[in-house]
């Protein structure tokens, strides 16, 4: 996994066209012809679209790689007690910045936004650390945490969803195809990982297994940001020869 993610990051800085994306901020403006002061968006800085889809592809290298290697041992002792915190951390990061990326797409440029959208989707996941910690022990699982980060991490959706209603509406129903597709494709594999964990906490069918549950969010993390990026790639990142 370490090595399939790395090497799709690696691709994606190579084969990329050098987009760049503005970010803006909000602050007051006074208006002397009308004497008022209203909020508007000036600009802020301009990112790298391929580095920042790269970036949660070589965090995903990064972190299987460690894990694979100088936290092997721990890795497996917290598999046994059917958890892992490493899982938890790097999703915080990586996921975070998937949601950033889908919200720039859509049409949200302000970079307090976009920050407000990164932490909630982090919450979300140090949700499912805190999920697992709370329920090592406990004979009756405790889905507060869940509840929690369900709620956190839905909140980014509904933000982005009226970002796309209000841009649909203006410009007369048209709106980048390969974006709603991003955010619908996306949308679906975030809510998978969600359901494996109903179905490990269930212990429904082969879930019964935490090793298995465990195999799924691997998998299921390698094709998210898979799809992702290349969705992204495809595009806005490449030009046609």
């Amino acid at each position: 996994m370490a090595v399939l993610h790395f090497l799709q990051g690696v691709l994606m800085v190579v084969l990329a066209d050098a987009v760049r994306w503005p970010i803006t901020r909000t602050r007051y403006e006074f208006t002397p012809a009308t004497a008022t002061i209203a909020p508007v968006s000036v600009p802020w800085v301009d990112a790298q679209l391929p580095l920042l889809v790269a970036s949660f592809l070589f965090l995903s290298a990064l972190a299987h790689t460690l894990i694979a290697t100088v936290r092997y041992e721990q890795y497996v002792r917290y598999l046994d007690r059917g958890m892992n915190p490493y899982r938890w951390y790097e999703y915080s990061v990586s996921a975070s910045l998937m949601i950033v990326i889908i919200g720039m797409l859509a049409g949200i440029w302000d970079v307090g936004t976009l920050l407000a959208l990164f932490g909630l989707v982090a919450v979300m996941n140090l949700c499912g650390l805190l999920m697992e910690q709370r329920n090592e022990s406990t004979e009756t699982t405790d889905w507060t945490p869940y509840y929690v980060g369900t709620l956190a991490g839905l909140v980014p959706w509904v933000v982005i969803a009226i970002t796309f209603l209000g841009t649909v509406t203006a410009a007369n129903g048209e709106f980048p195809e390969f974006v709603i597709y991003i955010y619908v494709s996306i949308f679906v594999f975030f809510n998978l990982f969600a359901l494996n964990m109903v179905l490990q906490y269930r212990e429904t069918w082969r879930w019964e297994e935490y090793l298995f549950g465990e195999k799924s969010y691997i998998v299921l993390s390698l094709v998210a940001k898979s799809l992702l990026a290349w969705q992204v790639y495809f595009g806005t990142l490449n030009s046609p020869i």
